[in-house]
């Protein structure tokens, strides 16, 4: 049954691999989740400045950009 421990082997190393990708695909989301709840803080934060800006009565500036 020589065939038999290399077809085992060539399983256990496709396993390895498998779990190598997914092991780099867990990370990959995590990553992803702080970078999306930064993203998701960074818009309430500027939702809530124009909020007060808009409720504060004052008259917004309306200044050219630089480069004109």
């Amino acid at each position: 049954m020589p065939d038999t421990d290399g077809r085992l082997t060539r399983i256990e190393t496709k396993l390895a691999f498998l779990e190598d990708a997914v092991n780099e695909l867990v990370k990959a989301s995590a990553a992803q989740e702080e970078r999306l709840e930064r993203l998701q803080a960074e818009s309430r934060a500027l939702r809530d400045k124009y909020r007060d800006l808009l409720e504060s009565g004052e008259e917004l500036p309306h200044q050219k950009p630089p480069h004109y």
